[in-house]
């Protein structure tokens, strides 16, 4: 039976009480830094979304705070995760090359940057340019240049297609940037085995613990919003256990 551990708290913080090399795996969607971005772009998605992530307040610090902030998120997770270990981190592209930098500072082996394709993407600005449908998620290992990777023989492309959150998963609660169950069960099984422990120190709505749990993994979950975390601990209580 999965062991779950969920926490309301900073993530930096509250990552301070795991102990040491404890984790296998680390899937995480932290914010982007695009707030103020694009609230300066030609954009209608505010328009589209009532729950626009740039209007949110927490995805628009200054750059120099959100890359101290991501630098000690990669500090704080070299420190739990276990020589051997995996991350996936998902990222807008154009800030891929700042989180490979930090994240070889403290140690981490940069594998690839991946596609995450949306078959059904919001049609925002669809008359005046192309039409937003990719998120890029990196890859690490920690202090080895290989982990736990279960493909069985096959071949397994950096680019993964899935649609868009179905409202089904959204039951418990709208999260504005909230990953299909699809796309994190992708990663939960290829980069760790069962008993494994997998941490999202971003949790937002639980898509990960959802994955972890559903696939007898050990999660440990971190969020700082009560909103997202009651409805992310509401959500992956109700998963079934494998076994």
């Amino acid at each position: 039976m999965a062991e779950i551990r969920l926490y309301n708290g900073d993530c930096i913080e509250t990552m301070k009480q795991l102990d040491d090399a404890s984790v296998d795996l680390i899937i995480t969607d932290p914010p982007y830094n695009l707030g103020n971005f694009m609230k300066n772009r030609d954009t209608n998605l505010v328009k589209m979304r009532e729950n626009f992530f740039g209007a949110a307040g927490w995805d628009d610090l200054d750059f120099d705070d959100w890359q101290k902030s991501m630098d000690n998120f990669f500090m704080e997770s070299a420190r739990v995760l276990k020589k051997g270990g995996s991350m996936i981190v998902f990222m807008a592209i154009i800030k891929v090359e700042t989180l490979i930098s930090l994240a070889e500072k403290s140690g981490f082996y940069y594998k690839t940057t991946g596609i995450w394709h949306k078959l059904n993407p919001m049609p925002r600005n669809m008359n005046l340019h192309f039409v937003n449908s990719t998120e890029a998620w990196l890859y690490f290992t920690y202090k080895t240049r290989t982990g736990t990777f279960n493909n069985e023989g096959r071949l397994i492309h950096d680019f993964i297609e899935t649609s868009i959150t179905p409202n089904g998963e959204k039951k418990y609660g709208k999260h504005p940037t909230q990953k299909p169950e699809q796309l994190m069960e992708h990663f939960v099984e290829i980069l760790s085995i069962e008993g494994d422990t997998v941490l999202d120190p971003f949790m937002g709505s639980g898509t990960t613990g959802v994955a972890a749990k559903r696939h007898n993994r050990n999660f440990i979950g971190i969020e700082l919003d009560k909103g997202y975390f009651n409805a992310a601990s509401k959500r992956i209580e109700e998963v079934p256990n494998e076994a």
